[in-house]
């Protein structure tokens, strides 16, 4: 087991700005998962991910409670998830994952900041390629055998475990899958009695690029007007 590969993250903005961000995220999340698989945990794995996901962030038990009754709401606008691909500067794949009840304010906004940060809005299938969608799970590693843990999951569709960073820099176990295994991995975990820190569905690049810091930051400052923009959810790149 090695260090499992992960690109630059953007820390441009301030802490609490980045934890409002993430409440309105798993907020959105929590929405679209009860009106697709209604709003028991037991039978809704997607809204058991989401419990998971929030849990990690801190987010306060009564704004998972009210995100669950706004989706039940009769007069609750309807999210539309949708991905747009582009470049940051120098030649840095970015994909931008939305949830929006606007799609033309939100594809005005992305190409605009895309725009003024030397970069460019592409076509659907522009960038994608270039990455590869997968479920990521982390879990704390104390009190785990990281090898025996890869053997007995590896049946539930695990392809890379290695170890990474938690959101406050800790160390953690990263699992990883396909995206189709997603639940069954989660299955297996639950199985197992362990409950992850958080469980993503990302892009990972399959290629990445290097560049110097002074233009790195060009890159990170693109990514981090990117996700503070109020459809925004993630943002992925292959930045190394």
């Amino acid at each position: 087991m090695g260090r499992i590969f992960e690109v630059r993250k953007s820390t441009m903005f301030a802490r609490w700005d980045r934890m409002a961000k993430q409440f309105t995220r798993i907020g959105k999340e929590i929405v679209i998962a009860v009106k697709a698989g209604g709003p028991d945990p037991n039978t809704n794995p997607a809204l058991r991910r989401c419990f998971q996901n929030a849990k990690a962030v801190n987010m306060p038990k009564d704004r998972v409670e009210a995100a669950i009754k706004r989706a039940q709401g009769k007069e609750m606008d309807n999210y539309e998830e949708i991905l747009y691909e582009g470049y940051a500067p120098h030649g840095v794949a970015v994909l931008v994952e939305t949830a929006t009840d606007n799609h033309v304010r939100t594809v005005a906004n992305v190409k605009s900041i895309f725009n003024k940060g030397g970069g460019s809005l592409g076509n659907s299938g522009s960038v994608s390629f270039q990455f590869k969608k997968m479920g990521v799970f982390k879990l704390k590693p104390e009190g785990l055998n990281a090898e025996d843990l890869e053997l007995e999951l590896i049946d539930f569709g695990l392809e890379e475990l290695g170890e990474g960073t938690g959101e406050n820099g800790e160390d953690v176990l990263v699992l990883r899958c396909a995206f189709n295994d997603f639940g069954a991995l989660q299955k297996g975990l639950e199985e197992k009695s362990l409950t992850p820190l958080s469980a993503e569905v990302e892009w990972i690049p399959t290629t990445t690029v290097e560049l110097d810091e002074e233009k790195a930051q060009e890159v990170l400052k693109l990514v981090d007007k990117l996700e503070q923009d109020e459809d925004v959810q993630k943002v992925f790149h292959n930045l190394q």
